[in-house]
């Protein structure tokens, strides 16, 4: 991975499939990614930092996002439903990592 790489991803939003590219816009390994994507369906950046907390790992998500045309209109319900959505991930996330733990 490196600044400028492409990934595609593919979610489920509001019951809709969405297919996007993010753009690696930075990268400090171990500490930070940012990634941006244009759009559609809106312009988005997710920044992933990560620091060492009580002999553990703490990684912070933050998402942010720019709707546009009809999307403007419901950006107060898209920002609701981007952080419940995000937060159903990260936890599926943990207790994916905290059962691979070894003993």
């Amino acid at each position: 991975m490196q600044v400028g790489s492409r990934i595609d991803f593919v979610a489920q939003f509001l019951g809709r499939r969405l297919a996007y590219t993010y753009e690696v816009i930075e990268y400090v390994p171990g500490k930070r990614l940012t990634m941006r994507t244009p759009g559609p369906p809106f312009l988005m950046e997710t920044t992933y930092t990560w620091e060492i907390e009580n002999g553990g790992t703490r990684m912070t998500l933050r998402n942010r996002g720019t709707p546009s045309g009809f999307l403007a209109w419901l950006a107060p319900l898209m920002s609701f439903m981007v952080r419940r959505a995000t937060k159903k991930d990260l936890a599926l996330l943990k207790r994916g990592l905290e059962t691979q733990r070894p003993a």
